[in-house]
């Protein structure tokens, strides 16, 4: 078939075809590493290019026993799957988003602050009125949710436009949206990017060994879910590093935690 080229006044009709190519090839442009270095990822410019899936009625009701924004408590996004609505800590039910501290590498090498970007494209999902579902409660005491805002599904949007990834350890739910993302080379598929859990097992294997102070065995550690104290022989003691540069100690007892803000750790 031979293609004619014409011309679109001084623009030829192939430039402007790569033009239009360009602009939908995929959910974040090539300064998305940039613009998150600088502290301004362009969350809004990222999602026009994904489309909503979901049309939700927003006047429907929430479903008995949701946690609803402003109603019981303001917003926080925590990071890309977790969020907070007053005093309770949500954990997202299905999905797995790269941590706070992780990088990943785009298309041309460079390394960019995927962990941040992600919570960006939450902060941007879950804008307005939002209701959080409960299903379960993960070992941090979190409750884990499916949440549900304008763009509908939270869970399912960050997964389809390639911010987070289908966590299968815990639950199938969102596969199809993964397989829709890494088809459509959307946000984290634009590369080779680590898995959150991949990047957290890494974390922890090249962490040099601890010394605790004389005596003073306990682990201060401070997370999303806030501040909670490990025991020696607890289930997530020896997992657990402190890093006493971030605010995290050790305690020689749990009298001494408890009076300094830490609540005990579960299992």
């Amino acid at each position: 078939m031979h293609i004619k080229c014409v011309r679109l006044g001084k623009i030829p009709y192939v430039a402007a075809l790569w033009v239009v190519i360009g602009a939908g090839v995929a959910l974040y442009p090539f300064q998305t590493a940039e613009a998150v270095h600088k502290g301004h990822a362009d969350s809004v410019h990222l999602l026009e290019l994904a489309p909503i899936a979901q049309k939700p009625d927003l006047k429907a009701k929430p479903q008995s026993g949701a946690i609803v924004a402003g109603r019981d408590g303001a917003l926080r996004i925590v990071d890309g799957d977790t969020l907070a609505i007053g005093e309770v800590k949500i954990r997202l039910h299905g999905i797995d988003a790269p941590e706070m501290s992780q990088s990943c590498s785009d298309m041309r090498g460079k390394s960019w602050a995927c962990g941040a970007w992600s919570k960006a494209v939450l902060e941007r999902l879950a804008a307005g009125d939002i209701a959080c579902d409960p299903k379960d409660r993960d070992r941090y005491g979190r409750v884990v949710a499916v949440c549900h805002g304008a763009s509908g599904d939270l869970n399912a949007e960050m997964v389809r436009v390639g911010a987070a990834y289908a966590y299968e350890t815990y639950a199938l739910d969102y596969v199809l949206q993964e397989e829709e993302a890494r088809a459509g080379g959307r946000g984290l598929w634009r590369a080779g990017s680590q898995s959150p859990s991949e990047f957290r097992t890494d974390h922890r294997t090249t962490l040099a060994p601890e010394t605790p102070p004389s005596d003073c065995a306990i682990k201060g550690n401070i997370s999303s879910s806030g501040k909670i104290y490990h025991l020696p022989g607890g289930l997530w003691y020896t997992r657990t590093r402190i890093n006493v540069g971030s605010g995290e100690r050790w305690f020689c007892s749990e009298d001494e935690a408890r009076a300094a803000g830490w609540r005990k750790a579960q299992g």
